[in-house]
Order: structure tokens, then sequence, then C-alpha cells
């Protein structure tokens, strides 16, 4: 790589790694993890760093590196068997914020995701993505993008059934 190109590439990712790591823990649900998955992401972005400047929407193309990253990572063996999944988080009568229950709820339903609803939920309802946009960052349809959303949700409505029936009546 030229050094002009090297320069690019660090200021480039010096301004996205936070919003690359809060998408990457958003897919995963795991600091850990979605640093690990920005890593390999980034290394994949210094080898194709001409490709992707080429490629005109280098947002578009770097968040579609982390996705493919994250949902390699979750076909791979260890991955189900490493990381098993929590259990509903018991908080009891601890005093806390109600939004911080409901968030810990919102993570929890999240986890019992498949892989590719997880990553749809995500790209949509967090990272505000179309479903263009979200299609292209997962490599799949517009129509695979819909159906999987309606599933994820439906999976959403049945495990966290006043979830949204609260924030609507606020």
């Amino acid at each position: 790589m030229r050094v002009d190109e090297e320069r690019d590439y660090v200021q480039y990712v010096q301004g996205r790694v936070l919003t690359l790591r809060r998408t990457a823990f958003r897919l995963c649900g795991d600091w850990h993890q979605a640093h690990d998955l920005v890593q390999a992401a980034l290394i994949l972005l210094y080898r194709h760093w001409r490709k992707a400047c080429a490629a005109g929407a280098l947002d578009a193309y770097v968040r579609k590196i982390v996705v493919n990253v994250y949902l390699e990572d979750q076909r791979r063996w260890w991955s189900r068997k490493v990381r098993p999944r929590a259990a509903m988080p018991d908080v009891g009568d601890v005093p806390v914020e109600s939004s911080a229950v409901e968030a810990l709820d919102l993570r929890w339903a999240l986890d019992q995701l498949s892989p590719g609803q997880r990553a749809v939920v995500v790209l949509r309802y967090w990272d505000g993505l179309d479903v263009a946009r979200t299609a292209a960052a997962l490599g799949v349809s517009p129509g695979t993008v819909k159906s999987q959303t309606a599933q994820a949700i439906a999976r959403l409505r049945q495990l966290l059934p006043n979830y949204v029936s609260e924030k609507l009546e606020a």
C-alpha cells in the first residue's frame, strides 16, 4: 500500500472505529467479541483498501464487511459451543430504572434470534438502513430482508409480549 493510501486508511478507521464497534456490539451482544469482529473487518479492509475506495460508498462497503465477519463467526462450530446464550436476566427487587431493565430484556431477546434475523434487526432499526441498503449489506434479496424482519419481529413479540404495548401506551 502506498503512503497516501495508508494515511487515508488510518484517517478513515480513526473516524469510524467507534461506530463500527457499536454496530458489531449490536450484532453480537458482547463488547469483547465486537472488538474482535471490528479488528477482523479492519484487516480485511486494509487488504482490500483500493477496491473499497473504488466502490464509492465506503461506509456501506465496510458495514458489509463487519456483517459478513459476524455471520461467518456465527457459522463456526466453536461459536455455538463456547458462547452459550444467557438466560433472561433476573433483576428481582433491585432498584434500577425501568429503561435499564428494558435494555437488558431487549438484549436477551436479541440473543435468542438467529444471526441473520439479528443482523436484519440491527441494520434496519439501529443503523436506520432501508430494505435495499440492508439487503446490499447482507448480500441477500430485499424479499429476504422483509421476511427475516417479519420473522424476527414476531419472535421478539413472543419473547417480550409487553414490551411494545407499554411503549405505545406511554
